[in-house]
């Protein structure tokens, strides 16, 4: 059932050439086992039944769209409570979590 998934797009100026911004990206989320950062188009398929949030970014100009997807019952707030009971009592935050989407 991919009803529950949610895909979303933001627009924001950035003259800052993609190469870049991803670079960036990638910085600040390689610590965070549910981010995936991926050069290829996002799709639900990829996210349904996962905790894992894909990104993908692309350049229209000086415009930057960064496009997301979660499955918005595991990454939303039944993932999150295990997520953050994980990090309470000291687990490996990605415990439980480790999900294969039916996309694989």
């Amino acid at each position: 059932d991919f009803t529950r998934g949610i895909f979303a797009s933001t627009q924001v100026h950035c003259p800052i050439p993609l190469e870049e911004v991803e670079a960036m990206f990638r910085t600040y989320y390689e610590a965070a086992p549910f981010t995936v950062l991926s050069s290829d188009p996002v799709f639900l398929k990829q996210v349904v039944n996962t905790n894992k949030c894909m990104v993908q970014l692309e350049q229209a100009g000086d415009r930057l769209v960064v496009h997301t997807a979660i499955d918005n019952l595991l990454k939303g707030s039944s993932g999150q409570a295990v997520q953050n009971m994980n990090l309470m009592f000291g687990l490996p935050e990605d415990a439980g979590l480790r999900l294969k989407a039916n996309f694989f």
